[in-house]
């Protein structure tokens, strides 16, 4: 009851606020100790300013709307989630990737788990210290946190954002990083995943050909491959995701909120 009442308070008033799926950048003056809902999110470095700090907490995309806090070294900061209402989708695929057959759903499964363990992990070094690109400019086909409906029945919500890329396109990684994933996958398809350091990972997903190999260090702007429609799409495109900390974010949202520690610094 207190926090649907507290829905009813303007937005404006709390020092924090944030829409479901999106990221929270906070910047600190010193290494400090940040709790967001018992949960310790990491205090990083800033790779523009000496000693100074800064902290990234992600939003789920299925956390309620609501009053919630920050506690930085021990003192509280309201922080507010407005629910953002997202669209749906009707998607076309084929049935095979809506009902997968019991060898498909076991290969999904260890897909998943695999994925999971690494998105889970926090590498302590950094490998960027650039402001993020996207992987292409093009016309964005879907956005993110849209369900998906596959053939009339709802699947999923989706985790990144589609661009439009005919077969072919050269697709690039957004900063540096170290390749965790480069693999053919079941409903991603070619799948390549850098690992950036500190809990941030850059997914790209359903290639038509993969470039790079796992272990490989790349820069930003490096080729990682061709766009395609391998897995479960209906076209020719490329899905690009961003995991902070194991939950998929809104990677558009993400580049604007990381960008803002250079600002002011070129």
């Amino acid at each position: 009851m207190k926090r649907l009442i507290l829905l009813l308070l303007p937005i404006a008033l709390f020092a924090y606020q944030i829409k479901n799926g999106e990221v929270k950048l906070i910047k600190l003056e010193k290494k400090s100790t940040v709790v967001f809902e018992g949960k310790k999110i990491p205090s990083i470095k800033s790779p523009t300013k000496k000693d100074a700090y800064f902290a990234l907490i992600p939003i789920k995309y299925k956390e309620k709307p609501g009053l919630y806090s920050i506690s930085i070294n021990g003192k509280k900061e309201p922080l507010y989630v407005e629910l953002k209402k997202y669209k749906k989708e009707y998607i076309k695929v084929a049935t095979s990737k809506v009902k997968p057959d019991k060898k498909s759903l076991k290969r999904i499964y260890k897909e998943y788990k695999d994925a999971m363990k690494i998105y889970s992990t926090i590498t302590p070094k950094r490998y960027w210290g650039k402001p993020f690109i996207l992987p292409l400019h093009s016309k964005l086909t879907s956005s993110y946190g849209n369900a998906r409906m596959f053939n009339h029945m709802l699947k999923s919500f989706h985790s990144g954002a589609d661009f439009r890329a005919k077969m072919g396109t050269l697709i690039r990684a957004a900063n540096s990083g170290v390749v965790v994933i480069a693999s053919k996958r079941y409903y991603a398809g070619g799948s390549v995943v850098i690992d950036h350091g500190e809990g941030l990972y850059s997914c790209y997903f359903h290639l038509s050909k993969i470039l790079v190999k796992v272990g490989q260090k790349v820069r930003q702007k490096e080729l990682l491959g061709l766009s395609g429609k391998s897995g479960r799409v209906s076209g020719p495109h490329l899905h690009y995701g961003i995991r902070l900390y194991s939950y998929a974010v809104n990677p558009l949202q993400f580049t604007k909120e990381i960008n803002t520690l250079f600002k002011g610094n070129r």
